[in-house]
């Protein structure tokens, strides 16, 4: 057995760069993963960057991971060598803060993060707790389920936590990374689905998920206008980049409706308190998910044959992968493939 690994890190801001390391051991209550595939997810620009606070270089990006556990820690006894599993963002909590004290344990004050305070997923050997995994179902493939473990949690977790109906009018805003994703989600948990994108194209990329029953295109409709001629949406889930173009879409709320943000836009989001307080409608964040709602979004993915758009790279071309993603380029998610992870397929341009 080989005594090295390969690994892409971030060693000064900026810049990511390939590897070779020692295999480490795990420790107690840890697993040994050999990774398969792993998500290149925007969040990891924070790593990239040297912007996270409390960071320390170097460290290996990646929280979207899927792979076989081939080594077990002292202490773990309910996974086994061989199986396969996945990590996403939040994997670990400290089990003392207030809020994991009240079982909310994805805002832990001192989690354990992926590719932040521990090393993630772009690598070929990953060190993860063991609290902080989850069983990926056969019916996946690793690089279809990888990007489930971050967007797909996102989303999923988003729309089933937010009281809704069957039959309710939600709405998702963007056709990206997250957007294509909740709009699949949407659609097979019953409810009357509307996309908003920008542009014809994405039109046809809502028809062709299958998801959406109406698109709204806002390069050329007041997107709150046409909800609410609809009735007024129950619920809208903003995955877009534009702050400027969520803070909007409160006006397209029915009463007592919410404004989900899921996506982190680089702008600030700007509000007019007269449609927040006449209807008591509510804007609010939706952060990822536990392993066990990990394992959640997975088997419904299945179930209704839910699965990412992706793009594939070897793991060698981490930085060539993450550029595509930043340049946003990429239709709809980049995942890193090693060696173990099976056939990759070309980027698409």
């Amino acid at each position: 057995m080989a005594k090295t690994y390969k690994a892409v890190e971030v060693s000064v801001p900026g810049s990511l760069r390939v590897v070779e390391r020692t295999i480490p051991e795990p420790g107690a209550g840890q697993v040994r993963i050999r990774v398969e595939a792993c998500g290149v997810c925007h969040t990891d620009a924070a790593t990239v960057m040297g912007a996270y606070p409390g960071l320390t270089l170097p460290r290996v990006p990646g929280h979207e991971v899927v792979g076989r556990i081939e080594a077990l820690g002292s202490g773990v006894s309910r996974w086994k060598i061989g199986q396969r599993v996945g990590v996403g963002l939040i994997a670990g909590e400290d089990g003392v803060c207030e809020p994991c004290r009240r079982g909310d344990i994805v805002n832990c004050q001192n989690p354990v993060t992926s590719g932040v305070t521990v090393d993630g997923g772009y690598a070929e050997v990953m060190i993860a707790e063991a609290r902080g995994i989850s069983s990926v179902p056969d019916e996946l493939t690793s690089a279809e389920a990888a990007p489930l473990l971050c967007a797909g949690i996102t989303t999923y977790n988003a729309l089933r936590n937010a009281g809704l109906r069957g039959g309710d009018l939600v709405a998702v805003q963007g056709i990206g990374g997250l957007g294509h994703l909740g709009v699949q989600f949407a659609r097979h948990m019953g409810f009357r689905t509307v996309a908003i994108g920008r542009g014809r194209d994405k039109e046809r990329l809502a028809n062709d998920l299958g998801g959406a029953h109406v698109y709204i295109d806002s390069a050329t409709d007041d997107a709150a206008a046409v909800l609410q001629r609809m009735g007024g949406a129950r619920a809208i889930l903003a995955t877009g980049t534009s702050g400027d173009a969520m803070g909007s879409l409160v006006a397209g709320l029915a009463a007592r409706g919410q404004l989900i943000v899921a996506g982190v836009p680089q702008d600030q989001i700007h509000l007019d308190a007269f449609p927040l307080v006449f209807g008591g409608r509510a804007i609010y964040g939706s952060l990822t998910g536990t392993p066990i709602d990990g394992e959640d979004t997975l088997a419904f993915s299945v179930l209704e044959n839910i699965r990412p758009m992706i793009e594939t790279f070897p793991l060698e071309q981490a930085a060539e992968a993450y550029a595509r993603m930043m340049q946003g380029k990429a239709r709809f998610r980049v995942v890193l493939v090693t060696k173990h992870g099976g056939a990759q397929s070309a980027p698409v341009n």
